[in-house]
């Protein structure tokens, strides 16, 4: 069997994939990838990821953020990881995994703790409205913990990244 390979010979997965990132099978019509090799701004991973974020698409979120630590400045890199962290916790979630989500959700956030200086920073770079989304994460797991997955609204699994 061969296997899908990118430009530079390394393996992917070229499948497609449903909004919460599971694959489907061959030739089913599923969400459109985010490019392995994506190099994006601050502010155009903000953007991005907050709108597939609304539209209850964490794992593509998930994938933007990664794409922002990894071609963003070292200074950014735990407040990238956190927040995609946090994007991870949100697919857990969506998939029915209480306790990956939970975890993930906590410890997202505090990488993005770990990782922006508010003084310094501002509470809102690139349009972020940070305390907002560290509040909700936090606010989330703690009643993940307490109660599971159950009575939690679908728009509390779609957090607003960006400041409104």
């Amino acid at each position: 069997m061969n296997r899908d390979r990118d430009p530079a010979g390394r393996p992917r997965n070229a499948r497609p994939r449903d909004a919460l990132g599971r694959l489907l099978d061959r030739g089913a019509a599923g969400q459109a990838p985010v490019p392995d090799d994506l190099v994006v701004t601050g502010a155009d991973a903000a953007t991005l990821a907050g709108q597939l974020l609304r539209e209850g698409r964490p794992f593509h979120a998930h994938e933007v953020l990664e794409a922002a630590w990894k071609s963003g400045p070292p200074a950014e890199r735990d407040l990238w990881q956190g927040l995609a962290q946090i994007a991870v916790g949100l697919t857990h979630a969506r998939r029915g995994n209480a306790r990956g989500a939970a975890a993930l959700l906590r410890r997202g956030a505090e990488r993005v703790r770990a990782g922006w200086d508010p003084p310094a920073g501002g509470s809102q770079p690139y349009g972020m409205d940070l305390p907002a989304v560290l509040a909700a994460s936090d606010d989330l797991a703690a009643r993940i913990e307490r109660h599971g997955l159950d009575g939690i609204p679908p728009a509390d699994l779609s957090p607003r990244l960006l400041r409104p």
